[in-house]
């Protein structure tokens, strides 16, 4: 059984199982955006209501469609679209949710300076308010000021 987990580990699906969920859709980035994913998630999920509110909007799509909106998205980013599915609205409902039950949840941080772990999604309804992903901005930046220079990623994106 030891050498199956093992063996697992160098799996990489989107979630994967341990002794925690792990998701894998952007495990790295900017430092801004390192603990936006994770806010995403506990959001969705640590909150009945959120939950509920997520899974009315998921509750009717087949495997199919689960699929093409994954592939679109990683192609499209934010203008995917799936059917009737239009990403950037989708993303804009997801957010608001998490938004919704992350204050639900009432956590504070900061000595309770801070209310809730609403502002880790920052940067999340940033790329909502703008219709870029990072990967938007990275293409931006190759085509404009870095001009076709990938080493410049590393000055400009290293932390």
């Amino acid at each position: 059984m030891s050498d199956w987990a093992d063996h697992l580990t160098t799996c990489f699906p989107e979630a994967r199982l341990k002794k925690y969920i792990e998701m894998r859709g952007a495990d790295g980035g900017p430092w801004r955006r390192l603990c936006a994913l994770p806010a995403l998630w506990v959001g969705l999920l640590y909150d009945q209501t959120a939950l509920n509110a997520a899974w009315d909007l998921a509750k009717d799509w087949d495997a199919e469609t689960r699929e093409n909106l994954r592939v679109a998205a990683s192609v499209d980013g934010l203008q995917a679209k799936v059917g009737s599915i239009n990403m950037h609205e989708l993303a804009r409902e997801v957010v608001a949710i998490s938004e919704a039950g992350l204050k639900a949840r009432a956590r504070p941080g900061a000595g309770g300076l801070i209310p809730d772990e609403s502002h880790f999604l920052n940067a999340l309804k940033d790329s909502v308010e703008s219709g870029q992903v990072p990967a938007d901005e990275l293409l931006d930046h190759y085509h404009g000021d870095w001009q076709g220079d990938l080493t410049r990623i590393y000055a400009d994106y290293s932390y």
